[in-house]
């Protein structure tokens, strides 16, 4: 599958890294997803489209984010919404009268599988610990990148890879740019004597028992 982008921003800028990550997830074929940090959603769509390849109907899609900036989250980085193409801030602003950093728009976005669908809005320092692990066999982590936060979701998932199920850790070696990434990320594998082979570039780093 190719990855599309679905006339909105995407961290998956550079050429063939969203293809890469649909390829990893097809190699698991998992049923269960959950993904922290959903921003405008094109990566649930592309993720969601993948699964329902493999699955039909039957598979599940679990997305967190903060999906706002507010008093509770003001700790966090909020993810530039803003559109450089004059087009698609039109699009939004006057065709379809959304933020598209919002619950509803990617809702919106992802109707056609709104059976499967389950979108959280919440800080997951908070939120991640009231989901149930022991059903989900994939996580993309790609949520805040301070080193409490990075730590706090990689232990709320740590069920996820006991169960031999995989943790893929975007934006692993960031340099000065998010330092904590990394170190959080090294600690934890440590910890736990987990494997961690790390992927395109050290852009990700993949996680199993």
């Amino acid at each position: 599958m190719k990855y599309k982008k679905y006339f909105r921003k995407t961290s998956f800028k550079q050429k063939g890294v969203g293809d890469f990550f649909l390829q990893e997830i097809n190699s698991k074929r998992p049923k269960v997803f959950l993904e922290v940090g959903v921003f405008h959603g094109v990566t649930a769509r592309n993720i969601c489209e993948l699964l329902h390849k493999i699955h039909k109907d039957d598979f599940k899609y679990i997305g967190l984010d903060l999906f706002e900036e507010n008093e509770e989250n003001k700790s966090e980085v909020i993810p530039n919404t803003s559109f450089s193409n004059p087009l698609k801030n039109l699009y939004f602003k006057f065709i379809k009268r959304q933020n598209p950093y919002s619950k509803e728009a990617v809702q919106d976005l992802l109707s056609k599988f709104k059976n499967n669908i389950d979108l959280i809005k919440g800080n997951s320092n908070s939120v991640l610990k009231k989901i149930d692990m022991s059903k989900i066999d994939y996580v993309f982590l790609d949520g805040g990148h301070a080193y409490e936060t990075v730590k706090n979701d990689l232990e709320s998932c740590i069920e996820v890879v006991k169960s031999n199920g995989t943790i893929l850790c975007d934006d692993y070696n960031l340099g000065a740019q998010a330092p904590e990434v990394k170190v959080a990320i090294d600690e934890f594998v440590k910890r736990y004597n987990f494997k961690c082979e790390i992927l395109w570039n050290t852009r990700f780093a993949k996680i199993e028992k």
